[in-house]
């Protein structure tokens, strides 16, 4: 992917660089479903990257749970460029185009990097490039609010990096290493010595507070970037880009510290109350919303809320939740984004809710995966987010203590959903067109209203959000062999 980035300026076009991508992306595709395979049954391997031992080496670390996030990465970038080549078309200056296909394959290296990594330097480097190339995708959209949103978010992303540097030079300092399992050791030795821990609970609150900025735990939340951008680089950013700095968080918190100092240390508690808090707050702002790619940016805040909360059980069932959840949240969320871009285009580009009377009946393809990412996102059964629902009420009853309020913002999270999602169902498969007085209301007056025509014709798209449909709904009712896989996968992480 980095050898691809380098290579796309020099094809001189638009379809050769996404051509490209899209091949790069399904290599690595194959390459992780054969990984998975591999370390299907428990197996796990470290790679030292130029030979250099610890404590400055840099290493990469495959196992079960490393190449079944790998996998699910690669399945949704693809899909959702495959999916939204007529809004990149749109959005996209063609002379800029391929400068856009760069920071993608930039920005997908970096969240493998993100996922396989095993020292925290080279976690550095590519949460770095994770930045850079995100606020690029962001403003390639010319427009005055997406360059504002991606200034803003570039200056809370570097206040999130800045924290996770100081906090990485506070536990190299206090430990000597920069690979993981060395570092663990360390802080194991330094944890029994009897020693005082404040520097390294400071490092710690640092790297939690970095990880929960970068992936937009409340009170962080940019919903501008995710709710301005274009379709493909809301889909990413909301889908894939929050989760690899969740991935890291875990990895920190199992691979080098251990859950037993995190619970020692309270920071779990710390997570599970902002992760309900973002459950409500988030779907509590989204109702108050009227363009439906910011409703959109709401919930998803919601569901990283949802994240945090499993992880701040402090149990294996809790995180197993989590990242179930995180699968489910990574294949969901890119398919609404990119239905409603869909239904966007069906009424001129507008993102007025009100503007979208109707459109469900002109791109029915958009129409179907925005149900089914709605049925999803509220819990309905047999669709993927029932399962990871009842995945942290289940979780919950292994500390009764949490069980109450566990299920209790898991209702009002639900119903909350379905209070925003389902009336933006009705009203895109309303049977009337958009009307002059639905861009009056939605403070769009000067807005020529589109001619009615004949459905949207575009089967790269249509063959997408039947992809992701299909995985969806095929999480939601064979899920036994993804659970089995993230248990197997946790069980070896730490």
């Amino acid at each position: 992917m980095m050898a691809g980035g380098i290579v796309t300026p020099l094809l001189g076009g638009r379809n050769r660089a996404r051509v490209l991508h899209l091949v790069l992306v399904g290599a690595v595709a194959v390459m992780s479903g054969l990984l998975l395979g591999y370390t299907a049954d428990g197996t796990c391997f470290r790679f030292m990257m130029g030979h250099f031992p610890a404590p400055w080496g840099n290493e990469v670390r495959a196992g079960a749970l490393e190449a079944l996030m790998s996998l699910v990465f690669s399945l949704v970038m693809f899909l959702t460029v495959a999916a939204n080549k007529r809004s990149l078309e749109h959005d996209i200056p063609g002379e800029r185009a391929g400068l856009y296909y760069v920071m993608m394959n930039l920005l997908f290296s970096s969240l493998l990097a993100l996922i396989y990594t095993n020292d925290l330097f080279t976690a550095y480097v590519f949460i770095e490039i994770n930045t850079i190339s995100a606020c690029a995708i962001v403003c390639a959209k010319e427009s005055g609010e997406t360059v504002a949103a991606a200034i803003r978010y570039l200056i809370m992303s570097l206040v999130g990096s800045g924290l996770i540097l100081i906090s990485i030079a506070l536990l190299y300092c206090q430990t000597g290493h920069l690979l993981m399992e060395p570092m663990a050791g360390a802080v194991r030795e330094l944890a029994s010595s009897g020693k005082d821990l404040f520097p390294l609970k400071m490092a710690l609150v640092m790297m939690t507070s970095g990880l929960a900025v970068k992936s937009a735990l409340y009170p962080f939340w940019l919903p501008g970037a995710h709710a301005n951008a274009t379709a493909a680089s809301s889909s990413v950013l909301s889908g894939l880009v929050l989760k690899g700095y969740i991935i890291l968080l875990l990895k920190v918190y199992m691979r080098i510290l251990g859950m037993d100092l995190i619970i020692r240390l309270r920071i779990n508690d710390l997570l599970f109350v902002f992760g309900i808090l973002a459950m409500v707050i988030g779907s509590a702002k989204a109702l108050q919303q009227h363009m439906v790619k910011r409703v959109i940016a709401y919930s998803s805040i919601a569901q990283i809320g949802y994240i945090f909360m499993g992880i701040g059980m402090g149990t294996s069932a809790g995180l197993a939740a989590a990242v179930l959840h995180m699968i489910v949240h990574a294949v969901t969320k890119p398919m609404l984004f990119t239905a409603a871009g869909g239904l966007m285009d069906c009424c001129g580009h507008q993102k007025e809710i009100a503007a979208l009377r109707g459109s469900a009946r002109r791109n029915p393809a958009a129409g179907a995966g925005l149900v089914v990412g709605s049925m999803a996102m509220i819990g309905i059964p047999f669709f993927s987010g029932f399962v990871s629902k009842i995945s942290f009420a289940m979780a919950s009853f292994h500390d009764l203590d949490r069980t109450v309020l566990v299920l209790g913002a898991l209702a009002v999270s639900t119903v909350l959903n379905a209070m925003y999602y389902i009336p933006l169902i009705i009203i895109v498969f309303s049977e009337r067109g958009p009307e002059k007085a639905d861009y009056e209301a939605a403070g769009l007056e000067d807005a020529a209203v589109p001619e009615a025509g004949e459905p949207v014709k575009d089967v790269s798209f249509a063959a997408a959000m039947a992809c992701f449909m299909a995985g969806n709904v095929l999480i939601g009712t064979c899920c036994g062999p993804v659970v089995r896989m993230i248990e197997t996968g946790l069980a070896n992480f730490g």
